[in-house]
């Protein structure tokens, strides 16, 4: 393979015909035969011969659509799980190429290219990979990692770079991560398509609805990784939890993040889960880890219940301040705020709860139950329960509604979204509420709310939901302002996993760790 420099087509990539040397020696040929003659001629024209066939070398950016004969040389830094179209037709399988500029893109392989490269394209490995398919990228599941994709097919010509090719180097170990903090999450859009990338470690793993609680002083997140997830990756890191001494470091791409059991993190369709990757910034963070295990399992757990009512994870930074219900609703900015107030059930005949998709959480209209083809999760799926309805917080400030769901709501209610449906959509019945007055009575709740807002059709709609709520412990006032007063906190998990940053932690508490960026060494 000869590359050259040209000062008009950058660098350029020769390739020969095909049956190259072949063909120039029957050229050679054809010119001794007319050199034969050439006695009785009266002119003969020397025609040179050189392969003809030039292919641009490129990066990721400088490659469009309507680009023709380019070659780039990438890395495969993500490799997808295979997965089936919702049609049935056809099995995809994604995977995300980084080239020497660190400017990564998706790729994305269908049947016949899985099956005939499986053995090839490989993690981690080198490859000059020609003319794929160029198409741009869909906005649907939030903003994609490059405006265009590639299509990897049958008339793409794909060849690795191997340890050993002294022309052509395989591209070092990737260190670009495009990893969402935990402080950020909070004031992201939840239940939203919207996907981000996270690189954190785990404290707890357990089955779904049997996890236990603990009470650090550490930003930590719910990590749910349904279906296919938790048989593969899930069973993974349980394993390796229950036999080795250290820490696990995970890195997630493309999830999802939800108000499920609290405010959460969740895998998606096209999430990918990696185990102590070995990215410098992963590293970093199992070290920090392991120097710091005793202080991050120092908190005493419940035991482990199994219970199909658990308590919420609750996510609330130690330390945050209390403002009023009307200081919320002036407030221009959407986020999160920490409010004392009483809750109250005003509206008994509204719908206590909702459909959703079993795989994508996606909420649907219909009180039908059957089975669906879900565009998100690109398979047949089936709709479940989920608890969720409106309620008013009061203080002595103003009244506001907001929304309270999944299991913060079931624990309200006191029964689950099973029992929620049959009740009210099943049998038809309204719900009794009598138990829920008399329990909220004269009670005070200090509260996690987030405020949220989203424009159509030209109107702008502003929402508030509950995060997590505790009822207000009854001590002895001080003559020190509302606004002083501090929230607890309490987390629990299936999959338990603490941030590269921990946010305002107490000055007793783990130092904050931000695992630094680094240079990527050629």
């Amino acid at each position: 393979m000869n590359l050259l420099n040209s000062p008009d087509v950058r660098t350029l990539h020769l390739t020969p015909f095909a049956g190259g040397s072949a063909q120039m020696n029957t050229n050679v040929s054809n010119i001794e035969n007319k050199r034969h003659h050439s006695d009785q001629a009266d002119t003969t024209i020397w025609l040179p011969i050189f392969p003809t066939t030039m292919v641009l070398r490129l990066n990721i950016d400088q490659i469009e659509p309507a680009t023709r004969d380019w070659i780039c040389k990438v890395q495969i830094v993500e490799i997808g799980r295979p997965r089936e179209s919702l049609d049935k037709k056809c099995t995809f399988q994604n995977l995300i190429l980084e080239d020497e500029q660190e400017c990564q893109i998706r790729a994305v392989m269908y049947t016949d290219e899985i099956e005939q490269y499986a053995a090839t394209l490989k993690l981690f490995n080198t490859y000059l990979i020609s003319t794929a398919r160029v198409k741009v990228s869909p906005t649907s599941y939030g903003k994609p990692i490059h405006q265009f994709y590639w299509i990897l097919d049958k008339e793409t010509v794909i060849e690795q770079i191997k340890p050993s090719n002294e022309v052509e180097k395989p591209l070092p170990p990737p260190t670009n991560l495009n990893i969402t903090s935990f402080d950020r999450i909070p004031h992201l859009m939840v239940d939203s398509p919207a996907e981000i990338d996270v690189l954190a470690v785990v404290l707890r793993c357990g089955p779904q609805k049997n996890a236990g609680r603990s009470h650090h002083r550490q930003n930590q997140f719910l990590f749910t990784l349904w279906e296919d997830f938790g048989e593969i990756e899930g069973h993974e890191i349980s394993s390796k939890m229950a036999t080795e001494t250290d820490l696990l470091v995970i890195f997630g791409r493309s999830i999802g993040i939800s108000t499920y059991q609290g405010l959460s993190l969740q895998t998606r369709y096209n999430s990918t889960v990696r185990v102590n990757p070995n990215y410098p910034q992963a590293v970093a963070l199992l070290n920090w880890a392991k120097e710091n295990k005793t202080m991050l399992l120092s908190s005493p757990s419940d035991t482990t219940s199994t219970s199909s009512s658990i308590a919420p994870m609750i996510v609330t930074p130690s330390g945050q301040q209390l403002i009023s219900i009307a200081e919320i609703s002036s407030a221009p900015s959407m986020g999160v705020f920490y409010v004392q107030a009483e809750m109250a059930i005003l509206d008994e005949f509204q719908d206590f709860c909702v459909l959703e998709c079993s795989g994508c959480k996606q909420k649907k209209r219909t009180k039908d139950r059957k089975d669906f083809d879900c565009p998100k999760c690109n398979r047949k799926t089936s709709l479940v329960p989920r608890c969720s309805f409106q309620i008013d917080l009061i203080d002595d400030t103003a009244t506001t509604t907001s929304s309270i769901s999944a299991e913060l709501g079931e624990k309200l209610l006191s029964m689950t979204a099973e029992d929620i449906f049959d009740i009210t959509c099943t049998k038809r019945q309204s719900l009794s509420l009598n138990h829920v007055h008399e329990m909220l009575s004269s009670k005070v709740f200090e509260i996690q709310l987030r405020k949220s807002s989203w424009s159509s059709s030209n109107t702008t709609t502003t929402t508030l939901s509950i995060l997590s709520y505790m009822e207000k412990q009854h001590i002895p006032q001080s003559a020190t302002d509302r606004t002083s007063k501090k929230i607890k906190h309490l987390e629990i998990s299936e999959v338990e996993v603490m941030a590269t940053t921990a946010a305002a932690a107490p000055s007793n508490a783990l130092g904050k760790f931000e695992p630094p960026t680094p240079t990527k060494k050629v």
